[in-house]
């Protein structure tokens, strides 16, 4: 039975009254272009934290609406939230446990404990590990069975031990050593592994299995099949172990699957998938861009942690932009919140950051078993600019649904195609000022060329795109869905709601596989299983 208490932090008497009157406030019109007539309005909707810069004053947001938030985080206990979160506390209290993300990146210092055990020394640990696989794997040293150098590393997993790495993995390719490449292998479709192993020699090939319990489904599938396509190469028995590597918090159950306990490297209940990407579930972005920029990707996220800890919450960039979704979602009932960043290499942000807000916040009950009375977990989407633009641009701007608009940019490209940056720099910049201005009827005589305009983005610029300002990025959006939560009063460290489907899809392999009665099921279900038993 838990006996943990559901918070460590109280709501005051204050917030039902703030969240009145900013009820209030949201029943007031306003209009964007207009608020710009007040001359400090730029300087009073800038923020700045670990690097990066939020521009929110292309935001339906007065200096009172922003105070106003602002109270109504600490009124809700932001500070002791706050405190609990970073301190290890255990904030997780439908599983008894703390969320210490935040230690993966934190500096050195005193210990801390977690269930009689120094956290702070395994995560050392870990990383010295992890520093000893990396340099072995660049210099050649880690062979295969047959004795050549590894030169691929296919990283099998999924969720947090897929999107996250991949995310850093494409972000950070002007730091790409020569030596290896990375792929990864997420989906249980065999069209996944498939086509990735193609044209990879199993001889040169290491595979890192990540997965935090070791029986995630989809996980042990792809693995059992990388075992055959090594084994049809001869690579079979005690050679194979050569090839193996992984990231568990079950060792015992990565060593029964042939792992050797030389390559398995440690999770730990304490750190969420969708927040472990810091951990050794980081390994494969290691190992595509070597250890000192893994350690620039932890110093940025620990750049914003203390950001976060420290600004004042008018200045606090994962406060502003927790707050800001708070505003849009439950006052002026948005739909949905797109996220575009102006960087192709960061194709892949949107579906980690989908992952980590709404398994997050996709909750329908507060801390204490209640329903909850307001709408909790973004819709996200979106996807890189300019293609945008030629795709759902047209239903933000002309559209009826009421969307809020992330832009992401980096003002100092990696590349040296620097005319091609001030095209894509100008095009997310004027697509921002598109959706605050618009196109009145005065201005085309055609209604069907009217584009309404005051509708909201901010802009979260970075310097360029390195490991430290990717960290930062993520760890931002990382503590705004805490911010969230709290607001909510939700618990955004437990999933429960993924449970059920997996459990009917165990129940449901044996009758697809034609060993299993369907008399059981529900007739639609039932129908499919005779149809898929008769392809």
């Amino acid at each position: 039975m838990n006996t943990l208490p559901n918070r460590y932090w109280t709501r005051s008497d204050a917030f039902q009254g703030l969240w009145s009157s900013l009820e209030n406030h949201a029943r007031t019109p306003l209009r964007i272009t207009e608020l710009f007539e007040d001359p400090n309005r730029m300087q009073q909707f800038m923020a700045e934290g670990a690097g990066l810069e939020l521009d929110f004053s292309k935001t339906p947001v007065t200096p009172d609406i922003l105070s106003e938030l602002v109270q109504l985080a600490e009124a809700a206990g932001l500070d002791a939230a706050r405190q609990a979160l970073l301190s290890g506390k255990p904030v997780n209290h439908t599983e008894a446990r703390p969320a210490l993300h935040t230690l993966l990146r934190a500096p050195e210092g005193e210990p801390v404990m977690v269930e009689g055990t120094d956290a702070r020394a395994e995560v050392r640990a870990a990383l010295e590990k992890m520093e000893r696989f990396v340099s072995a794997l660049h210099a050649g040293e880690m062979k295969g069975a047959t004795g050549e150098p590894i030169r691929d590393v296919v990283s099998i997993g999924i969720g947090g031990s897929f999107l996250g790495p991949k995310v850093a993995v494409d972000a950070l390719r002007p730091q790409w050593v020569d030596q290896v490449r990375v792929h990864f292998v997420s989906n249980v479709d065999g069209n996944d592994l498939y086509w990735t192993l193609k044209d990879l020699n199993p001889a040169t090939t290491l595979f890192i299995i990540q997965s935090k319990s070791f029986t995630t489904q989809e996980t042990l599938l792809n693995a059992r099949s990388a075992l055959d396509w090594l084994a049809d190469a001869g690579i079979k028995g005690d050679a194979i172990s050569a090839h193996l590597a992984g990231v568990t918090a079950n060792g015992d159950k990565a060593l029964a699957f042939g792992l050797p306990e030389t390559s398995i490297f440690p999770m730990w209940d304490w750190v969420g998938g969708r927040y472990s990407l810091w951990s050794a579930i980081g390994l494969p972005i290691a190992c595509q861009v070597g250890m000192p920029v893994f350690r620039q990707l932890l110093a940025g996220a620990r750049a914003m942690d203390e950001h976060f800890a420290s600004a004042p919450a008018d200045r606090n960039l994962p406060v502003l932009l927790g707050m800001l979704g708070v505003w849009y979602q439950n006052f002026l009932e948005y739909e949905s919140e797109a996220v575009i960043p102006y960087d192709q290499t960061l194709a892949d942000l949107t579906a980690h950051l989908q992952q980590l807000d709404m398994e997050s916040n996709g909750k329908s009950v507060d801390r204490d078993g209640n329903p909850v009375r307001v709408a909790t977990g973004a819709v996200l989407w979106g996807g890189p600019g300019t293609n945008g633009q030629h795709a759902y641009h047209q239903l933000i701007h002309q559209g009826t649904r009421k969307i809020a608009v992330n832009f992401i940019l980096a003002r100092k490209p990696v590349h040296p195609l620097t005319h091609h940056h001030d095209y894509l720099i100008s095009n997310c910049l004027a697509q921002a000022q598109a959706l605050m201005v618009g196109r009145p009827l005065e201005a085309t005589g055609n209604p069907h060329r009217v584009i309404p305009g005051n509708r909201p983005s901010h802009l979260i610029s970075l310097p360029q795109l390195d490991a430290f300002h990717l960290g930062a990025l993520i760890a931002l959006y990382e503590h705004k869905v805490f911010v969230q939560a709290l607001i909510w009063d939700i618990n955004a460290f437990d999933q429960w709601g993924v449970e059920l489907g997996k459990e009917l899809s165990d129940n449901l392999l044996p009758a697809l596989q034609g060993n299993g009665d369907v008399s059981g099921l529900d007739p639609s279900t039932a129908w499919q299983v005779r149809r898929y038993r008769g392809a």
